[in-house]
């Protein structure tokens, strides 16, 4: 390496790297996007390698022990899978939930080690080349059209060839270094964006307890409570706590950065969602880093006040923190068409909607304010947000599609997540069989197999 030339930098020699694998589609990513994409295109006959940097898939829904979607599953492989997890004990029933602008209904939410095995199971059926513990740094660009990407692992850098790329990495990764245009957060000259948290289980916990005394708590404006013992299993779900969390700062001095938390159980294990860092650079490994340190204390405060202030907490311990920072927003590429907030807040309906999708808004203030939660009328999302400018072949699924931060604040959300994969997934299968580009794959045959599927597709469809 040269290493003189600036103080600043180093220039690496070229490397022949060498061919690892050879597919029909590579998705870059194994979280809560990357394995519907998967799944969906190697079921129509698709080699497909699937390409993870952890040892597990499933992502934020099971290593960030998020557990659970913020609205229902209702249609495809996403219901296909909860239904699978509800039949080994891994899930519960939907619920209602009621918020402050009135009920939301909900996936139950999954017990997460029980999720990465059945995740990994029906893609292992399917016939999909998974590869955990490898890292993908960067895309491989010929002639304006993707083919491949390079990989970083123990064996060092290898190349994996490709016909089509599915970035499924939540940040845009591999269609940012593809040049793909984009924004950050809002777009706005301080590029805001939703903060990041960090979610941690707490053993100990007393539910029945806890589920008694929040009936009566008016300070929890937000809430599921189960009628029976039996669904507080997975049922149980409370948010708020809000003036109980300022009182608690002014009797002990300690700051917590946020102005309510978020209890439910999954497989009756406590999940708490309570802790909020503002203004992440999460591409500064240094900013990053520190976010994590800061939701460690955040835990640790957190904890306190829930076994000082809240029925049902007084023997309750730490039990698990995530492995991993839950990041909201960063960048949303630029797309054939781009979600707008009106779009996902009023349901405008597109001929090439490649799903409907009834999350909830789910806006954490970037400025630190309280949460906006609210269900709404379900809303659809066009194709052509997943189909980015200025590339070939490749696609993009999960919370960075082409949508204004608005928008985004539904689409983020684990149900739109994994209809986007599921749906990427099969338009890159189709795109394959009929010898197009994925800009110009049938959307009409695209549709037609997520209707075989039971897949809505316009928001008149869900739950009719």
């Amino acid at each position: 390496m040269n290493t003189t030339s600036n103080p600043r930098s180093i220039t690496v020699p070229q490397q022949k790297i060498p061919l690892l694998l050879e597919a029909d589609i590579v998705v870059v990513g194994g979280g809560t996007t990357g394995p519907f994409a998967a799944i969906s295109a190697a079921r129509r006959g698709k080699k497909v390698v699937m390409i993870e940097r952890f040892g597990s898939l499933g992502g934020n829904l099971t290593l960030g022990l998020n557990t659970k979607p913020s609205g229902a599953l209702i249609g495809g492989l996403p219901l296909e899978i909860w239904n699978l997890a509800r039949s080994t004990g891994g899930a519960g029933a939907d619920y209602m939930a009621m918020s402050k602008t009135g009920g939301v209904k909900i996936a139950s939410p999954c017990d997460p080690e029980i999720m990465k095995i059945l995740l990994t199971r029906l893609c292992v059926e399917s016939g999909v080349q998974i590869l955990f513990e490898t890292f993908v740094s960067a895309p491989v660009v010929e002639d304006g059209s993707i083919t491949g990407v390079i990989i970083e692992s123990k064996a060092g850098r290898q190349f994996i060839s490709a016909k089509v790329v599915i970035d499924c990495s939540a940040d845009a990764d591999i269609a940012v270094q593809a040049k793909v245009p984009f924004v950050m957060g809002a777009g706005d000259s301080d590029a805001t964006m939703q903060p990041v948290s960090m979610y941690y289980t707490m053993n100990g916990v007393d539910v029945k307890r806890l589920a008694e005394w929040a009936r009566t708590c008016d300070d929890i404006p937000a809430r599921a409570i189960p009628d029976n013992d039996k669904d507080l299993q997975y049922g149980l779900w409370l948010t708020g706590f809000n003036g109980m969390l300022r009182q608690f700062e002014a009797d002990t001095g300690t700051s917590l950065q946020r102005d309510n938390i978020t209890l439910k159980t999954a497989n009756g294990l406590m999940y708490i969602n309570a802790t909020r860092v503002l203004g992440v650079d999460i591409f500064s490994p240094v900013e990053f880093t520190a976010a994590i340190v800061e939701c460690y204390r955040q835990i640790e405060a957190v904890s306190e006040f829930l076994r000082t202030r809240v029925p049902g907490f007084e023997q309750a311990h730490i039990g698990q923190i995530a492995p991993v920072l839950g990041v909201r927003e960063t960048r949303h590429i630029r797309g054939e068409y781009t979600l707008t907030g009106p779009d996902a807040l009023e349901g405008k309906r597109f001929e090439d909607s490649i799903a409907a999708d009834a999350s909830a808004l789910d806006i954490h203030d970037p400025k630190g304010g309280d949460v906006d939660f609210r269900g709404m009328q379900p809303y659809e999302i066009p194709y052509g947000c997943l189909v980015p400018l200025g590339v070939e072949q490749l696609l993009v699924a999960g919370r960075c599609i082409s949508a204004d931060h608005t928008a985004h604040a539904r689409s983020r959300n684990m149900p739109a997540c994994m209809a986007t994969g599921q749906a990427a997934g099969i338009a890159a299968a189709v795109a394959l069989d009929e010898g197009v580009s994925v800009r110009d794959v049938p959307v009409r045959m695209v549709q037609e197999v997520l209707r075989s599927i039971g897949m809505p597709l316009h928001a008149e469809e869900i739950f009719s």
